[in-house]
Formats: C-alpha cells, sequence, structure tokens
C-alpha cells in the first residue's frame, strides 16, 4: 500500500462519524490525493463502498487487519 496523503484513524466510532469525518478529511484534500482511514464498527466496509459509489471517490483499497477495517480512498 502506497503512503497516503493524509492518515486518519477512526477507531471507536460508530456509524455515522466515520463517513462524516472521512467526508470532511476528504474536502481538504486536492483531486487526486489519497486518505487512508482505519476503522473498527463492522458496518464501515458495506458504508464506505456505498460512499465512494454516491460520491464518485474511487476506493482504491478495502482491507481487514486484526480487526480493523482499512480504505484508501481517492479524492475524484
Amino acid at each position: 500500500m502506497d503512503a497516503a496523503d493524509l492518515v486518519i484513524d477512526l477507531s471507536g466510532l460508530n456509524c455515522p462519524l466515520p463517513i462524516l469525518r472521512t467526508k470532511k478529511a476528504l474536502a481538504n484534500l486536492q483531486s487526486g490525493q489519497t486518505v487512508h482511514v482505519t476503522c473498527t464498527d463492522p458496518a464501515t466496509p458495506k458504508d464506505f463502498a456505498a460512499f465512494c459509489k454516491q460520491t464518485g471517490n474511487p476506493l482504491l483499497d478495502s482491507a481487514e487487519e486484526a480487526g480493523k477495517f482499512v480504505f484508501v480512498i481517492q479524492k475524484r
């Protein structure tokens, strides 16, 4: 996984906070930059897939590592 332009750890937050915080983080990035998000909420894989589809921001990577969910999203 390449180094992201921004890394945020949203562990411990439940829906809808991970999506809202990520949306806010993406707003501060330039087009083409990426954000690496770590979450613990089991609903986040579906939430982030839907969020990316709805907003047009590409979901570059999605994985589960040691009970945490990690996502890399590129700003469109």
